[in-house]
């Protein structure tokens, strides 16, 4: 295990600038020839205005940055998306929105009248699309886990629109991991608080470019509603499965308790994180529905409880459905353990606070199509897996997941795989971020199939997800590059690069250093 104690992680949790133009990078190695186009990652990137800290790790305010590569050259830009969040924040030099964790009070130089209405006012809910970018049709989004979702010019980092998604579809949000398919076809999933407090998760689909040219947004609808374990609580979900014929909705512990989040918000200080709770005893159930029509289909698949982020991907093999996951155990929430403090502590802190916390595990399960044996018999006749399925006296379906990566606070996290040709396929490889007791400092790749694992790392490095970006013409699921952005704050002439590994076995190809350091990014997309 590697360790940190020069807590040189703490310069990705500080604020930076936004650049007035393109930097050109310092290349050492060769970037392919045929490597042209765009990574473009967001994340936090001011986490204080004026006098006033944001505390979470997901409350700064989002920074979009681009890396465009080209006949071998590489530049790198970088700029603040103009949310209402941070051109209000920046307005009034104080924080005017509520973010995840960080609550916003009311002006302070207005009169008591004035303060005690905008208290009533209801819910403002942010803007700050600092999780995610993503393609609907033509156009590129910015994204965060409310309704809003933001437009960008993918070239200038411009920002164009604020969309609404509440004026297309009924959703409360949806999350900042669509899934899309070959066409274009948007698949994303939210929860919805219908009509006499009725609660369910929506799956939603936008269509591909129309050929009028209107927007696709317009065209959105719901294809399949899952319901709710839990009356007045949905639970908390960040991303969700698709094979070539369902959706997986994996429904957690990890609850938003909705009357506090209605009526603690309308009067006192109170923001998202505020809102979360754990139920103790539910465990975590998975739902199927398929595609088309989409269907829910009614199976009551049970397991132990644990905290879901990220899919890696699902697939079909004869009557089964394949989940693997990066998941952590128990149903204490691991955001607890993600406000900056905790994050920028001393190594030692640091280390300490992640004994504490849900561990990481990724993790196989196997869902049976058809549940026609004996109970208390394992329903799994996938000779490839250990992961197993029992039909239990009360209907239920007991699942246990084969294991495919395990190790004590050494999370398998930001997983990624060859997303335009294996998703929702049989595949072998995952990609991923691997978190050491919550700090980033390796990339690592996954052979889902023997459990064989590769890692890069270097000394005082701390780098973001990795992208699988495929060889062009080549076959092989692991033929091309990943590209992550690096900070190595001790470098003290150029402290932060893009780097190009091989996805074959993570060495690496090339580096293009610049001379500034970035702060962490959660997700992006390589555009060509």
């Amino acid at each position: 295990i590697v360790e940190h104690p020069a807590g040189g992680y703490k310069k990705i949790f500080e604020t930076c600038k936004e650049l007035a133009e393109p930097i050109e990078a310092q290349v050492t190695g060769q970037v392919p020839q045929w490597l042209t186009g765009s990574l473009l990652r967001v994340g936090p990137g001011m986490f204080e205005v004026g006098d006033q800290a944001f505390h979470h790790l997901f409350d700064g305010q989002a920074l979009i940055h681009k890396f465009d590569l080209k006949n071998g050259k590489v530049t790198y830009y970088r700029k603040f998306v103009r949310t209402d969040a941070y051109v209000r924040a920046m307005t009034e030099n104080r924080v005017v929105i509520t973010e995840f964790g960080t609550t916003a009070y009311p002006d302070p130089c207005k009169n008591i009248f004035s303060r005690f209405f905008t208290y009533f006012q209801g819910i403002e809910v942010t803007d700050n699309c600092l999780v995610n970018i993503y393609p609907i049709g033509e156009d590129f989004y910015a994204c965060t886990e409310t309704n809003y979702i933001t437009k960008i010019n993918p070239e200038t980092l411009e920002t164009l629109t604020k969309v609404d998604l509440c004026n297309y579809l009924s959703v409360n949000g949806v999350t900042a991991h669509p899934h899309i398919e070959k066409d274009g076809t948007v698949y994303n999933i939210g929860n919805c608080f219908g009509k006499n407090m009725t609660l369910a998760y929506n799956v939603v689909k936008i269509p591909p470019i129309q050929k009028d040219k209107s927007d696709p947004i317009e065209k959105s609808r719901v294809v399949v509603q899952f319901p709710s374990s839990e009356h007045f609580k949905p639970s908390y979900v960040h991303s969700f499965g698709i094979t070539e014929n369902y959706f997986v909705f994996v429904e957690t512990p990890v609850k938003i308790n909705l009357l506090k989040f209605l009526s603690a918000w309308a009067i006192r200080g109170t923001n998202y994180m505020d809102c979360f709770e754990s139920n103790e005893t539910m465990g975590t159930w998975f739902h199927l529905a398929s595609k088309n029509p989409g269907e829910y289909k009614d199976y009551k698949f049970r397991t132990s409880a644990f905290n879901l982020f990220h899919h890696i991907n699902c697939y079909e093999d004869q009557d089964f459905i394949v989940v693997d996951l990066c998941t952590w155990k128990g149903f204490d929430f691991v955001y607890n353990y993600l406000y900056l403090a905790n994050l920028r502590n001393n190594w030692e802190e640091v280390k300490k606070s992640a004994i504490m916390a849900p561990q990481p595990e990724v993790r196989r399960y196997v869902l049976p199509l058809t549940v026609d044996k004996a109970k208390g018999k394992n329903l799994v006749s996938l000779t490839y897996t250990t992961a197993i399925a029992v039909l239990r006296s009360d209907g239920t379906i007991w699942l246990e997941p084969e294991v495919l990566f395990s190790g004590p606070r050494q999370a398998f996290e930001f997983p990624q795989i060859n997303y335009n040709r294996f998703n929702g396929k049989d595949y072998m490889y995952a990609y991923g971020l691997g978190l050491n007791h919550f700090i980033p400092d390796r990339i690592c790749k996954l052979n889902v199939k023997t459990k064989e694992i590769w890692v890069w790392q270097e000394p005082d490095s701390y780098p973001s997800e990795p992208l699988f970006v495929q060889t062009p013409g080549r076959l092989e699921e692991d033929d091309g590059v990943l590209l992550s952005i690096v900070v190595s704050p001790g470098a003290a002439q150029r402290p932060g690069y893009l780097l190009i590994l091989n996805a074959r076995d993570l060495t690496e190809i090339a580096r293009a250093e610049v001379e500034v350091t970035f702060p962490v990014t959660f997700h992006g997309i390589y555009k060509t």
